[in-house]
């Protein structure tokens, strides 16, 4: 486990970022936190933001009681907001809310409501602050972000392959597409810190064939490497087939099993990364507490394949699983976007 010391060049990285979502001294900025944050990332950001004479209201609420049948992890879907009206109208009055709870606002119920009122969130992601040194977004991620979401605004099928046995058809038709570059500097936008990454929402019954999670690809969920391969059969949208042998595959069996919820076995999202300074053997260089895995969401060239909530098909749950497979190719249309793992 790394020291918990502050370091001068991690208040320079959140000043970075700070500066890139155009603080002024004149906004009205509120420090979300909850009592299991990390400590460590609230203190950094207070004083990354006294070095921009911004002088940030903090809201601390209390870490919600566990209420699934499995631990949750990397969600995107904070539930710390859940029964603080108050904690709500504080982030409802801020112009900038720095996000910096457990889980994050991203897919949280209340999002809605704190943009709609013309709020600009910062999802600090719950990694250790030596993570995010590496990963400080640059000014060219937004061009890179934005042309990737063009190109899938503008297709109707994704159809992804690999030398592994992937065969995946996604009907883009009306799906809700997003980019992440890694800040925000407009009212009602959310960015996540680390960025570098297009995903897609489909619409529902839009996924069909089969996915397969080959030696070395990542579950999320899990912060594990596979160590054999583990296959999905998905029909209209929802995982209806799983196979495999070993520790991996019933992991995965379990997990989805624990949640009595068909909703855990369907589509969230679906995208791929786009980050070339985020690394892929980054999960095996910090001890699980210390990484929340964002980084491998957006590596470059992953598609990133995920389970469980999508608002834009109306589909709810804290079931999740995020992803990540390499050596992929991912089309659009005709139009070869990543080609066996490597960005085109």
């Amino acid at each position: 486990m790394l020291s918990d010391h502050i370091e001068p060049q991690w208040i320079d990285a959140f000043q970075r970022v700070f500066e890139l979502c155009k603080l002024a001294p004149t906004d009205t900025v509120t420090l979300l936190a909850e009592t299991q944050s990390r400590a460590l990332n609230l203190e950094i950001a207070r004083l990354a933001l006294a070095r921009l004479a911004l002088s940030a209201a903090q809201v601390v609420v209390p870490t919600p009681r566990q209420t699934a049948p499995v631990p949750v992890r990397s969600t995107g879907a904070s539930q710390a907001l859940l029964h603080q009206p108050a904690a709500l109208a504080a982030l409802k009055a801020s112009q900038v809310v720095i996000d910096l709870t457990l889980e994050g606002l991203l897919h949280a119920p209340q999002l809605p409501e704190i943009l709609g009122s013309g709020a600009r969130v910062l999802m600090i992601s719950n990694e250790h602050p030596d993570a995010l040194e590496r990963l400080v977004p640059e000014a060219a991620d937004e061009s890179t972000v934005k042309t990737a979401i063009k190109a899938c605004k503008a297709a109707s099928v994704m159809r992804v392959t690999s030398a592994a046995g992937t065969e995946l058809s996604i009907d883009l038709t009306e799906a809700r597409v997003g980019g992440v570059w890694g800040w925000c500097d407009k009212p009602g936008m959310i960015a996540h810190w680390p960025g570098g990454i297009v995903v897609n929402f489909p619409r529902p019954n839009s996924v069909n064939g089969r996915l397969v999670l080959d030696a070395g690809d990542i579950n999320l969920t899990f912060k594990r490497y596979l160590t054999a391969p583990v296959s999905f059969t998905i029909e209209q949208d929802y995982v209806v087939a799983i196979e495999g042998h070993g520790t991996d595959a019933e992991l995965i069996r379990r997990y989805f099993a624990a949640w009595g919820d068909r909703e855990a076995y369907g589509v969230s999202h679906v995208g791929w990364g786009l980050n070339p300074r985020a690394r892929y053997e980054a999960l095996a260089m910090y001890d699980q507490r210390d990484s929340n895995g964002t980084e491998l969401r957006a590596f470059a060239g992953n598609f990133l394949y995920s389970t469980g909530a999508n608002e834009f098909a109306k589909r709810y749950t804290q079931g999740h699983f995020d992803l990540p497979l390499r050596g992929c190719t991912v089309a659009l249309d005709e139009r070869i976007v990543v080609d066996g793992g490597k960005l085109v």
